[in-house]
């Protein structure tokens, strides 16, 4: 039997994670798409600017509404967990330039980033 933790791992495993630094680069550089996954009341306290919002929950019900499936992406959540879950489940529904953001918002926060 696997543990959240066992499963927060494997799915790290699958995915490219990023750090704050070359998030902040991605975002002024812009043509990337900043996917929040958090839940809503998370995203009422500030976001990153111009991200899309689809809570992790709802995620395989929305995303391909939104997302182009040839678009860049980085996830992000509140610490980077749930973006890797989301990074994970979006590899396997065809998305192929997606990464997590790992420190999530706090760590974006933290180091100076923009916040709406």
């Amino acid at each position: 039997m696997k543990s959240g933790t066992d499963l927060i791992n494997e799915s790290k495993a699958r995915i490219r994670q990023i750090d704050t630094a070359e998030a902040l680069a991605l975002h002024e550089r812009g043509g990337v798409i900043f996917l929040d996954v958090r839940d809503q009341q998370e995203v009422n306290l500030g976001k990153i600017p111009n991200a899309v919002h689809i809570s992790r929950g709802n995620l395989e019900t929305k995303i391909e509404a939104v997302v182009p499936r040839d678009a860049e992406v980085v996830i992000y959540c509140a610490s980077g967990n749930r973006s890797a879950f989301a990074a994970d489940t979006m590899q396997d529904m065809g998305y192929t330039n997606v990464c997590s953001l790992a420190g999530g918002f706090r760590g974006w926060a933290e180091a100076g980033g923009e916040i709406d």
